[in-house]
């Protein structure tokens, strides 16, 4: 099993509680397919699971459901049978006949081009399965060698009927026009139309492949490959390979109209056509091999009867010996007998002739003188190029960012490791160049929420547990942010903006918003202000005098211990007032009243005296009342005698 296999959660699972998954045998654009055991009838089989991200589509949901009806309503030995479909939570699924082999894509990758016997064989086999499709109203609208299915035991089928529909609901146009792009009728490039004259365009595309080894039209875009439906005429299979006969040639050319109208009106004319072609070059289809009964032990005879047709005949007991033979008749007999071993001695010699030159074919020219690519992952470039050389390829680089490959370590090869190719090919390696560098933006002054959706999606960041603080920014806003390189070093701050690595870890400094202005509550308002916003208010306070703030009212709270700014669980000390602070009365005896009014006046006390004021110069301060050298609150009234 792979690493994928392992990474995949549906591995081991058991679905609707009858299916317990396996392994995964391929992925496409809608669904994952798994073999799995039926663990109620106890056989293997095919499970379609539809992706995730699609399974709340409900047209995708239809399409899918779709394929399970179009396929069950197909009777055919080159039909893919589906048994079942069905819904478990948020899996929908289709259960498929399973069949060991391959596909013709993998086909023609390891041969290139096909036999002429082999084409043959496969196109029938694939053209009375889509006849029956035909014949039940069903237009297959995505026929490609990936869905032709080519079992260990001969047989050939056609599946995936995801893009099947009725031929009265025809129309495909914008996201609807879902067939690959090489198998594609002109119709549905200019029109958006398809039927079953569109599975006979895809179908004369793909013998023209399996004829001379490529597709007919080329192009870097997909829109260069649908201009060249639109508007060219497939040529001749006979032009990339002079050995195809030439009513193939006609057949190909018949198939692949550009108007619909001149092509095959469905997979039976066109079956029946290539039928009168093989009575023609004297070529029949090779018919699967059929699978021989196993020789049972001693201890499986007791059930032998069981496996018995019921119409055989038990010999009657009463019945009459048979004569022994006579001479001639043993004579005649030994002669045949002896007559047959030495044909069967010259078809074992003719056997051989035939394999020993398959096997020069093999060696020599066919798939057997393709060489397979080594794997390289995990080695340094001049390490893969040395052997991509030495099994004789052209050894090319191709840089790549990777966050899991270290740099300059080799990741995979271009084509696959396994993929066999001709001597002399250009394989490509691709080689880490690890992590993408970015440049941030500042960050400082950005909401937080969304700042982390883009650290992590578009630059590859590994965020760190924010930091909460408290300052003047509104909530949620970063006020900084500090960068952990993954591969190492000094953490460093970006709050102003920076530069980093994929993969690379990022802490954001968020603010609360501020400390909570405690100034004027008595100390249970203020404790619980504080508190609420997760601060610990210590049981002792500070007090100060206040000129402002009436006794036992909080003024504030002290400096942080340390610098920086307040965090929840911070230790915070409220300052208390003691309201204003007092003052001593000065001594102002033997002062005049007008002197001894300045001076207290000026020492923050309100000067009183008996004496008018317009005589204050000819009165002399005798005392004061408070009296001098007594402390009294800012403000006080303090009455001066005075004598004269």
């Amino acid at each position: 099993m792979t690493t994928n296999q392992q990474a995949d959660p549906l591995i081991g699972r058991l679905v609707d509680g009858r299916y317990r998954v396996r392994a995964r045998i391929a992925r496409g654009g809608m669904a994952t397919v798994y073999v799995a055991t039926d663990l109620r009838l106890e056989r293997r089989i095919a499970l379609k699971v539809m992706h995730a991200h699609l399974s709340d589509d409900s047209a995708f949901q239809s399409r899918f459901i779709q394929e399970a009806r179009a396929a069950a309503r197909l009777a055919d030995p080159h039909v893919v049978n589906v048994f079942d479909q069905g819904q478990d939570g948020e899996l929908a699924y289709l259960v498929m006949e399973y069949l060991p082999g391959i596909t013709l894509r993998e086909l023609m990758r390891e041969q290139r081009r096909l036999t002429i016997p082999q084409t043959i064989t496969i196109m029938d086999a694939i053209l009375a399965g889509l006849s029956a499709a035909h014949r039940a109203g069903i237009v297959h609208r995505d026929v490609k060698p990936e869905n032709v299915l080519l079992a260990e035991d001969g047989r050939i089928k056609i599946g995936d009927f995801g893009l099947a529909r009725a031929t009265t609901a025809n129309t495909a146009t914008g996201a609807q026009l879902l067939g690959t792009i090489a198998y594609l009728a002109p119709e549905l490039v200019t029109r958006g139309t398809a039927d079953a004259r569109s599975d006979i365009y895809a179908l004369g595309i793909m013998l023209y492949e399996m004829l001379t080894g490529e597709q007919p039209y080329k192009g870097e875009q997909p829109m260069q490959i649908a201009f060249q439906h639109a508007t060219e005429s497939v040529p001749r299979p006979s032009v990339r390979n002079p050995g195809v006969p030439e009513p193939l040639d006609e057949l190909v050319l018949w198939a692949t109209e550009k108007s619909p109208d001149e092509r095959p009106n469905d997979a039976r004319e066109m079956l029946d056509r290539l039928r009168e072609i093989e009575r023609d070059l004297g070529i029949a289809p090779a018919v699967a091999a059929a699978t021989m009964p196993t020789k049972r032990s001693q201890a499986d005879s007791g059930d032998l009867t069981k496996a018995m047709p019921s119409t055989m005949v038990i010999a009657d007991p009463t019945a009459p010996v048979p004569q022994q033979l006579d001479n001639a008749t043993v004579l005649r007999r030994r002669a045949s007998k002896r007559r047959a071993r030495g044909a069967f001695l010259l078809a074992f010699v003719l056997l051989l002739a035939v394999l020993a030159g398959g096997v020069g074919w093999w060696f020599g020219s066919g798939p057997g003188s393709l060489i397979a690519v080594p794997g390289v992952a995990g080695s340094s470039y001049d390490e893969a190029a040395a052997a991509l050389t030495a099994e004789g390829f052209v050894p090319a680089r191709a840089d790549e960012n990777s966050i899991d490959v270290p740099a300059e370590q080799a990741m995979r090869t271009e084509p696959g490791e396994g993929e066999r190719l001709e001597a002399g090919a250009t394989v490509t390696v691709v080689v880490s160049i690890g992590p993408k560098k970015h440049a941030l933006d500042p960050l400082n002054g950005q909401v937080a929420e969304e700042l982390r959706t883009r650290l992590t999606d578009e630059f590859h960041l590994k965020l760190a547990d924010d930091v909460a603080l408290f300052s003047d920014a509104d909530p949620g806003i970063v006020i900084n942010a500090y960068v952990t390189p993954r591969a190492g070093g000094e953490t460093y701050e970006c709050g102003e903006g920076c530069e980093v690595f994929e993969s690379d870890a990022i802490e954001l400094f968020v603010s609360l918003g501020p400390v909570p202005d405690v100034a004027g509550m008595n100390v249970n308002q203020a404790t619980k202000a504080l508190t609420d916003k997760g601060l610990v208010v210590a049981e002792e306070s500070q007090t100060q005098f206040s000129d402002d703030i009436d006794k036992d009212r909080v003024i504030g709270y002290a400096d942080r211990a340390e610098e920086g700014n307040w965090r929840p669980g911070d230790a915070i000390q409220l300052i208390v007032s003691k309201g204003p602070e007092p003052i001593e009365v000065p001594d102002v005896n033997g002062e005049s009243i007008r002197e001894a009014v300045r001076i207290l006046e000026e020492a923050g006390f309100q000067a009183v005296s008996n004496v008018p004021e317009i005589v204050w110069d000819l009165f002399t301060a005798t005392s004061t009342n408070p009296e001098a050298g007594s402390e009294h609150p800012r403000g006080t009234k303090i009455q001066i005698r005075a004598a004269g």
